[in-house]
């Protein structure tokens, strides 16, 4: 027999593709999945392959360094009878001269960019050709897979949708922003495999670093740390929260994740400006999902910052309800994280499932600013010593936050008021644009026995208490609508819960905020109120706030925090309320004009209304849908918008796919920013 020469050759890449769900790619390679087999066509010139007279062999290799043990070199024949647990290769069909091969990768194998070479023998004479590249992911949808994930409506929310919801705000004024994931948009893929192969462990030692890609709890702590740049580790994102972003673009004015990793590409991994904990995750929630690990973006709204990890945040104010010194233990109003599902083969049973990743550079875990991946059933049963860095969530969702008020004469006296940190932990619903409130996967319920239990095996004495029913109660209350450009007005609502009269002091006290918790200037205060609250009555002491008071004070976070301080004549007692106000934005339109189809034209109206009473400069929208969009879409105003003006614009829509897209807005000026808006806009398939 004459030696079998391969002429060319066939990756089917689109039928794979649609196969291994890795279509939407579009990328001009193979993109597999691994435990899922793809097939390829092999076609000889002059003869076509004889079983038992010609032998087929495949390699496989992935890193700069192969070898078998470490799992990244894979030498198989064409077989009958494939192991499922190594890498294989069974004849599908002949025809004449071509071949068709199905491949499979074990559902273990390390994921990345792999080269593949045939070889073939005839009589002691072979051959080897190189047949091309492919690129390996993780596999939901295989159940040994240690991302599998069971439901398909799941696997559809966090692996294959491009966007999603973001909430914000704070816990009495919960609100999302739209963001554009963009996984499977061109280049992502290639710049989050470049983010592994540029990664520190992965420079220290090549071999080792991709044999434990096999890893997702790896993969996970690897993405963690890349994604910021505390480390000088080339990461992505440069955090800053001083309200200065002028050399960059500021945390609030980005609308999705493939600009700024593009942007960090582009500049030669020089970490790109500014992010904030909820940009750090949205990042880290691409990457993952482009990887095949399913992830989520979450909030944590009064999130405890405890830099020494005794549960117990001080906070100490005076009697004006002013701070009186600065604690680097925080409570930021809301904190965002990722989590990502996975198996835990590394702990005991029982800790699969989600797992807390955060991106955000707080504290240095081994020597390196990440954390997680932390089970988050071992946060909720307090598993201070499982990995990786329990502690510091559980902290986030459980510290007690103790006032002090400082008196006149030095004296420090702790103020009554219960904790709420760890509230409202929320996520996008699956396939729905509502919220689901995750808190009981976090902890159990307030007050209870497995509470205490959880309490006392993480050595935590609950220091807040509960305000008694009897006595005095103050909370903070808001008036309708707190909008950009208007006045509004908060009360410190006073109870009376006991059967006689009782006489008080009431302090209301108003400043600019941070969402991390540093306190800026003052915005409004009250002169001390003395009151009398008949039995069971409330009694309401008002603080008007003025925007000409709050408009160059705040942030571009938009909150201003409130304090309430009552003193109890009869029994000496400090109350303390604390409540942070979100300022609200306008609201942008957006109307959609014509039938969205698949490949055929489209028109947005977007337009936004100035609510300031003086005129806007500056004025930017850009307006980006992964689907909808090429790239996103920028429209600069040329003239400033007047006070109570309309600033209106069409564009045109080239949707590319079918099925729910979003279309997301940002608008930018001098004196409004971050105003964000979206549509859902159902595409038809495009008829046969």
């Amino acid at each position: 027999f004459a030696e079998l020469v391969l002429e060319t050759w066939d990756l089917h890449c689109d039928r794979n593709g649609q196969e291994h769900r890795t279509a939407d790619m579009g990328c001009k390679q193979l993109v597999v999945r691994r435990g899922q087999p793809f097939t390829i066509t092999l076609r000889f010139s002059g003869r076509g392959y004889e079983e038992g007279v010609d032998k087929l062999a495949f390699n496989v290799v992935t890193g700069p360094c192969p070898n078998e043990t470490s799992g990244t070199s894979s030498h198989f024949v064409l077989t009958d009878c494939p192991e499922e647990s190594c890498w294989s290769a069974v004849t599908q069909q002949q025809d004449g001269e071509s071949l068709s091969v199905s491949l499979c990768s074990p559902p273990n194998a390390c994921i990345g960019r792999y080269s593949m070479t045939l070889e073939t023998s005839t009589d002691y004479q072979g051959s080897s050709f190189q047949i091309g590249d492919f690129i390996l992911l993780f596999n939901p949808w295989h159940p040994e897979d240690t991302v599998f994930m069971r439901d398909e409506n799941e696997r559809r929310e966090y692996v294959l949708s491009q966007h999603g919801l973001i909430y914000q705000g704070t816990c009495d004024y919960i609100f999302s922003i739209p963001w554009n994931f963009g996984q499977f948009e061109d280049e992502v893929l290639a710049i989050c495999l470049n983010m592994l192969d540029i990664n520190p462990k992965h420079l220290r030692d090549q071999n080792r670093d991709c044999s434990r890609r096999n890893d997702p709890v790896y993969i996970g702590r690897v993405v963690s740390a890349m994604v910021n740049c505390n480390d000088e580790d080339r990461g992505v994102l440069f955090g800053r929260w001083d309200n200065r972003y002028e050399d960059g673009m500021s945390p609030m004015a980005w609308i999705g994740s493939v600009d700024i990793l593009k942007r960090w590409k582009k500049f030669g991994c020089q970490p790109v400006k500014y992010g904030q904990c909820w940009v750090f995750a949205a990042v880290a929630c691409t990457v993952m999902r482009c990887l095949g690990v399913p992830s989520r973006v979450v909030t944590n709204y009064n999130s405890a910052h405890d830099t020494n990890a005794n549960l117990t945040i001080d906070r100490y104010v005076n009697e004006k309800g002013e701070q009186e010194r600065e604690s680097w233990d925080k409570i930021w109003n809301f904190h965002c994280w990722v989590e990502s599902w996975m198996a835990r083969p590394d702990l005991a049973a029982g800790y699969d499932g989600w797992q807390a990743l955060d991106p955000t550079p707080q504290e240095k875990s081994e020597g390196v600013y990440c954390c997680g991946p932390a089970p988050v059933k071992a946060i909720k049963e307090g598993d201070m010593h499982l990995k990786y860095d329990i502690p510091f969530i559980f902290a986030e969702v459980n510290a007690d936050v103790v006032y002090w008020v400082v008196q006149g004469d030095g004296m420090e006296k702790k103020s009554i008021r219960s904790s709420d940190v760890g509230k409202y932990i929320s996520t996008k619903s699956v396939g729905r644009d509502s919220r689901e409130d995750i808190t009981h996967n976090y902890k159990y319920p307030e007050g209870s026995e497995e509470e205490r239990a959880v309490f006392e095996k993480a050595e935590h004495q609950k220091k807040s208490v509960g305000e008694d029913d009897e006595g005095l109660h103050l909370r903070i209350k808001v008036s309708e609508g707190a909008n950009k450009g208007s006045d509004f007005d908060v009360f410190a609502a006073v109870n009376n819960n006991t059967d006689e009269e009782r006489a008080c002091r009431v302090t209301l006290c108003a400043r600019a905020t941070s969402h991390n918790g540093t306190v800026g200037p003052q915005c409004g205060l009250t002169d001390p109120v003395d009151i009398d609250i008949e039995p069971r009555a409330e009694k309401r002491v008002p603080l008007r706030i003025l925007y000409e008071e709050y408009r160059d004070k705040l942030t571009q976070d938009n909150l201003i925090k409130v304090v309430a301080l009552l003193k109890d004549h009869q029994t000496g007692d400090i109350l303390m309320a604390v409540r942070d106000i979100y300022v609200e934005n306008p609201k942008i339109k957006i109307r959609i004009l014509g039938e969205p189809m698949q490949n055929r034209k489209l028109v947005a109206e977007i337009s936004l209304v100035n609510p300031l009473a003086e005129p806007l400069n500056g004025c930017v929208f850009v307006v980006e849908g992964t689907g909808l969009t090429e790239g996103h879409f920028v429209k600069e105003l040329e003239e400033p918008l007047e006070p109570q003006a309309e600033a209106k614009f069409r564009m045109d829509l080239m949707p590319r796919v079918s099925g729910l897209q979003k279309l997301m807005v940002d608008f930018e000026s001098d004196q409004l920013t971050g105003v964000k808006g979206y549509r859902n806009v159902i595409i038809a398939p495009q008829p046969m």
